[in-house]
């Protein structure tokens, strides 16, 4: 069958194009032009993808995400946006969006986002999780909000996709290639430490002891693992 994506943009030009061009690639698009027109359509059918614009008419795409997901909608998101601010990206992934990619953009770009996005979506594990806790840290993923001692940790927007993939996959071997290409959407190269070190700031704010860490452990030669 044939991936289903929903499209909700409101510049006639780029749906004809986008529409034409994912087509072409054999996914089966549909597309809206506001953002309360796609947000019924998103919660009336089943999608296995949803690229959404910030700026639309009627309902931001900020709020569509949000409302998205407080209904339970685990569709992958892929925010769209002529907006270039770090702190709309920081926004959208908090609110539950899975990436952001920003106007102009490479249409190879875009496919590879998507081919990500999907894959990441069929790899996920059957269950969903609300909350999870480990030690003296709990992550609300309903909230986006993680604790310790019962105070709120503060983490970046990947910091928190990180942390979210390894507890999901808790107990699994986990490359920093594919950490790469599940989490930050692009390949790995050898100069690559993006991975360990955003795994040293999580160890800071999460762990007992950074130097010695409990949960999230390195297997050298091989990746990390979440272990709990």
């Amino acid at each position: 069958m044939k991936q289903r994506i929903l499209m909700v943009e409101d510049e006639p030009g780029l749906v004809l194009t986008l529409s034409d061009r994912l087509m072409s690639e054999g996914y089966d698009v549909d597309s809206r032009e506001d953002g309360e027109s796609g947000l019924e359509q998103a919660l009336a059918q089943t999608y296995d993808l949803i690229m959404l614009d910030v700026m639309l008419p009627k309902k931001s795409g900020f709020d569509v995400c949000r409302k998205l997901r407080q209904s339970g909608v685990q569709t992958p998101v892929l925010m769209l946006t002529a907006r270039n601010q770090v702190v709309d990206k920081v926004v959208g992934l908090q609110i539950g969006a899975d990436d952001y990619l920003t106007k102009p953009f490479d249409m190879m770009e875009l496919l590879a986002r998507i081919e990500a996005l999907l894959r990441r979506s069929v790899a996920k594990p059957s269950e969903t999780l609300m909350a999870y806790q480990f030690g003296s840290v709990k992550v609300d993923f309903r909230k986006a909000e993680v604790l310790r001692d019962g105070s709120g940790v503060t983490l970046s927007a990947r910091e928190y996709q990180l942390l979210k993939y390894l507890i999901e996959h808790r107990g699994e071997t986990i490359s920093r290639e594919t950490l790469l290409s599940d989490v930050w959407g692009y390949d790995a190269t050898p100069e690559t430490r993006t991975v360990d070190v955003h795994m040293a700031w999580l160890r800071q704010k999460l762990e007992e002891n950074p130097r010695y860490p409990q949960y999230l452990l390195t297997l050298r030669g091989l990746g990390y693992k979440f272990d709990s």
